[in-house]
């Protein structure tokens, strides 16, 4: 962007760089995803990955380089409890509800905050959304 307001500054530009760059990695990815690798490139960058990144809470690899493996990071002990919970909401809610849509993402949202399991929604969903989709008969 050449045209800047006034109020622009180093910071905002500092910012914007972390953003871009996390938002880069983040296409190249949805790419590789989409067309097999043909196009863009396996970075192992998920949509954590880009919101840590452009937070500046996650450094940022090199253009080309893969994101560090997260030990914690999508082992089967860490989603089971995601997944268990979206198979048994497929099965309490399926006949209602067909397909996930706002009104059930909404009330398994409040449920999931009144067990207390320690982590948000916003680090389940995807999780929760696996396994409902799996248990679809």
């Amino acid at each position: 962007m050449t045209n800047k307001p006034n109020w622009w500054n180093t910071e905002h530009d500092s910012a914007w760089e972390r953003v871009k760059s996390a938002m880069k990695r983040d296409w190249e990815q949805t790419k590789s995803d989409l067309t097999g690798n043909r196009k863009g490139k396996d970075l192992d960058q998920d949509v954590d990955d880009t919101v840590k990144q452009a937070a500046g809470k996650q450094s940022i690899p090199p253009t080309a380089m893969k994101n560090e493996p997260d030990s914690g990071k999508d082992t089967w002990d860490r989603v089971e409890e995601d997944h268990r919970y979206g198979v048994g909401a497929r099965q309490q809610y399926g006949k209602d509800h067909n397909d996930w849509n706002d009104g059930l993402e909404s009330k398994l949202r409040e449920e999931w905050t009144d067990l207390r399991s320690g982590r948000t929604w916003d680090e389940v969903k995807m999780g929760v959304r696996r396994g409902w989709d799996r248990a679809k008969k």
